[in-house]
């Protein structure tokens, strides 16, 4: 079936953890971890989490522990890990590290002509960081023009709901059957797409669910192939 919208996740599609935030969040708990897995942290982190409530600081504890032992934090320091970082994530600007080509890529699904919107759970600034990031926005301006931005805290309902996917597909004026979603946290991006009837495209960089049934990309980019292909 053609493809008439995309929708878009905001963590792990375009913005990733800042090494140096995340670096000095460690540094200052006595803890030494490589940076060449920090990246890698985010998705294993994503992964770990088998269920998805906004605002539920377990969610996040199963994140953060996920995410230290990628980054090789020993098991007797992992609580000091989880504190560490729970501290670093409750900064705003943590989350400024642009995935490469991620960009580029939205320009290019932009370009094929389908309808663009971005669904996030966030804090009420998305749509201020992304176009100061010169990601995206609604318009003109200094990144790529979208069709709608959905914070969650903005809306008031946050993914896995499906009811946050029915405001963008209202908004757009596209019927869930003919859109996607793309995002990087099956228990919230997968589970919620699903629940609204949009087929869900999982960012997987780390070939991190291989038996999941569910289409994957390894990166934004793919999924203006497949977009292309859907609509050739």
């Amino acid at each position: 079936m053609p493809i008439d919208a995309v929708l878009l996740d905001v963590g792990g599609v375009f913005v990733l953890p800042d090494h140096d935030h995340i670096f000095g969040a460690f540094e200052r708990a006595g803890l030494a971890v490589d940076r060449s897995r920090l990246d890698r942290a985010h998705y294993e982190g994503a992964a770990n989490l088998d269920h998805f409530t906004e605002g539920d600081p377990e969610i996040w504890r199963a994140y953060n522990r996920a995410y230290a032992r990628a980054c090789g934090v020993d098991d007797d320091d992992i609580p000091d890990a989880i504190e560490a970082l729970f501290n670093e994530f409750s900064v705003s600007e943590l989350w400024k590290r642009v995935v490469p080509g991620s960009r580029a890529a939205l320009g290019r699904i932009a370009a094929l002509g389908v309808r663009t919107a971005i669904v996030s759970n966030a804090d009420g600034t998305v749509e201020e960081r992304l176009r100061e990031d010169a990601i995206c926005q609604v318009g003109p301006g200094p990144g790529i023009a979208v069709d709608t931005i959905l914070d969650s805290t903005v809306v008031g309902v946050a993914k896995p709901d499906p009811k946050i996917f029915e405001i963008a597909l209202d908004r757009i004026g596209v019927p869930p059957e003919r859109a996607i979603h793309v995002g990087d946290t099956p228990a919230a991006d997968v589970v919620g797409a699903r629940a609204a009837g949009v087929r869900p495209v999982l960012v997987d960089p780390f070939d991190l669910h291989p038996h999941r049934d569910v289409d994957r990309v390894r990166a934004l980019d793919e999924v203006a192939d497949l977009v292309a292909a859907a609509n050739g």
